[in-house]
């Protein structure tokens, strides 16, 4: 007789879960790479796709394309009772054609009554592929009903399956990654150029702005004095996406906690094309205090906001802000 999650898939172990990312998807040399963020379109598969997303309070963007493919990223942010956002995002790849060629819905779940994940996959596999969300759902609750009632290993219990459309993997500390059957990208793009510099130039004026980093090999930077913090995903020396965090003390009208306190040298991990407007994009939030998701000069920036007293003109809150989009399944 068959126990816990191997009765789930017939009495036998799923395969290895696919690597993240899939192997040899980034080792190519530039293939017409674009970093140019744009909004999806209405029409096609990735408007399909994200649709009932969006619908929903998501932001989704096309964030990055080459001659093979393009991604698109999808974010929603939730509060939880202590006032603080809880991202859930989704990952797709397009084939040159306009096919779903890969998707990655990673896991959110705090413990296991956690279906956040089912809740975006069903209904955006649902309107390309007729069927499929209905089986996300059946399988995934299956699969949490089998690890909540029976005893755990040392592995991770994992599940998959598959239909006329494509290969599904799931367990609970990746998600779902879906494998589209009849098309694939070779050469996934990874450009990034656009909007960010290197690390190894940016470092010096985070340490000018009283961070404590040690590039290489850190990628993730911390000031003591204001609680901020500094952060990056990289291909090479060159950052995919940066996130930071930074207060805001708003006195009489006037903005007290100067972003030149922390960044002397101005964003200077963003090019020079983009980095007038996403700076007062991020000033424009600082003053209000209130929060942002959206494409600035074709760079996606998202700015989460935790307000603290707020009296008048007078306001105190924090930010946590993210610039660009790390490489898909990374």
């Amino acid at each position: 007789m068959c126990l816990g999650p191997l009765a789930l898939t017939g009495c036998t172990r799923p395969e290895d879960p696919p690597s993240l990312p899939p192997a040899g998807v980034y080792g190519h040399d530039a293939a017409g790479e674009s970093s140019q963020a744009e909004p999806v379109s209405a029409d096609g598969t990735a408007g399909a796709l994200t649709r009932p997303l969006r619908e929903t309070g998501w932001f989704c963007a096309q964030v990055r394309a080459n001659a093979d493919g393009r991604a698109v990223w999808c974010r929603i942010g939730r509060r939880d009772e202590a006032d603080t956002v809880r991202p859930q995002v989704a990952q797709f790849l397009l084939d040159r054609d306009d096919r779903l060629a890969w998707a990655w819905f990673p896991s959110t779940r705090v413990n296991h009554e956690d279906d956040q994940v089912a809740g975006a996959a069903a209904p955006a596999l649902t309107a390309i592929w007729p069927g499929a969300g209905d089986r996300v759902r059946q399988e995934i609750d299956d699969f949490d009903l089998g690890t909540r009632t029976t005893r755990r290993s040392d592995d991770i219990p994992r599940t998959g399956w598959r239909d006329t459309h494509a290969d599904y993997r799931y367990d609970g500390h990746n998600g779902l990654v879906v494998t589209a059957r009849d098309t694939s990208v070779r050469r996934w793009p990874f450009s990034s150029e656009h909007y960010a510099t290197t690390m190894s130039s940016t470092v010096d004026d985070l340490l000018a702005g009283g961070y404590d980093c040690f590039y290489p090999p850190q990628q993730s930077c911390d000031r003591p004095r204001s609680n901020g913090y500094f952060r990056v995903t990289l291909r090479g020396d060159q950052i995919v996406s940066a996130r930071f965090g930074i207060g805001s003390l708003i006195e009489s009208g006037r903005q007290r906690h100067l972003l030149s306190e922390e960044f002397p040298h101005g964003l200077t991990f963003l090019t020079e094309a983009v980095r007038r407007p996403v700076t007062e994009r991020i000033e424009r939030s600082r003053r209000s205090g209130t929060g942002f998701a959206g494409i600035v000069a074709g760079t996606v920036v998202i700015i989460d906001a935790s307000r603290g007293a707020a009296e008048g003109d007078d306001l105190v809150a924090y930010f946590d802000i993210q610039i660009g989009v790390p490489l898909a399944a990374t």
